[in-house]
């Protein structure tokens, strides 16, 4: 066994992938957070946390913006990833920090082709496996659900997705949108709003996808954040594997990860044991 991969109950996982294996390919479907879940947490040894980061960290928008950014950051990335924060306190705090940071964009003008210049830096990479992954499951016919709460929006997955050639028909984008003029510049961010611990309040059911997956009722569920299990929130599913990718604070955070994960990857390790996985229960 791969020293970066735990599975807490094992008897319980082989039940589960039996449940898989027998309904077939047309029962499954993925639901996959996007940053640092199929793209790395780490990148030559630098924090890449999202897409947004990389708008945040270049010379993109006014002179101002990046301080801006940086110290919003500074401000509430520890809440997110201190365990010792109750859940409540940590989605106050995500909220508020996503609301001033998309008012933040909006000022500093974002505009539509800033997306396309995040996009072409390719600072941010898919996680090692990740490309096999969604080229598998594209061959099996399987729905590929991106539930993400991207500061830079559903358009930037969309585009680096198409970027890497991954793009196709069987994915489908749950995201942030910002609503834009005439000249491409942000107007404001459409409600309701994203952001990485309120996935358990976004209903698929209320949107387009849900009549693509609902008789699905497989799930394998992917996720970097305890608030990405929340993704699968009201969702009437048969089997369900989760598979949490645990990045950073290992020793803080492993308990909580194993009381909600089937499945723990450290370290931002590759996907290879999850590509494995999907082998067994799809392969057929």
């Amino acid at each position: 066994m791969n020293k970066n991969v735990l599975i807490p109950n094992p008897e319980k996982l082989e039940q589960i992938k039996k449940g898989f294996a027998q309904g077939g390919t047309e029962k499954i479907h993925v639901l996959a957070d996007f940053d640092r879940t199929l793209t790395s947490a780490f990148v030559d040894g630098k924090s890449i946390p999202s897409l947004i980061s990389v708008l945040r960290d270049g010379n993109y928008l006014t002179p101002d913006y990046a301080e801006k950014a940086n110290a919003l950051y500074a401000k509430y990335h520890p809440i997110e990833i201190d365990p010792k924060i109750s859940l409540s306190e940590k989605k106050k705090a995500m909220l508020e920090w996503w609301k001033t940071h998309f008012a933040l964009l909006v000022a500093c003008g974002l505009n539509k082709s800033d997306l396309e210049k995040v996009v072409a830096a390719d600072k941010v990479k898919f996680r090692k496996g990740a490309k096999e992954f969604i080229e598998f499951i594209k061959e099996k016919n399987i729905p590929l659900v991106i539930m993400s709460s991207s500061g830079l929006g559903g358009d930037t997955i969309r585009m680096y997705l198409e970027k890497a050639g991954l793009f196709s028909e069987n994915i489908h984008i749950v995201s942030n949108a910002f609503e834009w003029d005439e000249n491409g510049n942000a107007v404001k961010m459409i409600e309701p709003i994203i952001h990485v611990l309120n996935k358990d309040e976004t209903a698929i059911q209320d949107f387009p996808v849900f009549k693509t997956i609902k008789n699905r009722k497989n799930v394998l569920l992917l996720g970097d954040s305890l608030g990405d299990v929340g993704m699968v929130e009201g969702f009437d599913f048969e089997n369900l594997i989760k598979i949490g990718f645990l990045n950073e604070k290992i020793e803080e955070s492993i308990k909580e990860y194993e009381k909600n994960f089937d499945i723990v990857i450290l370290n931002d390790s590759d996907m290879n044991f999850v590509n494995e996985l999907l082998e067994q229960i799809a392969g057929s």
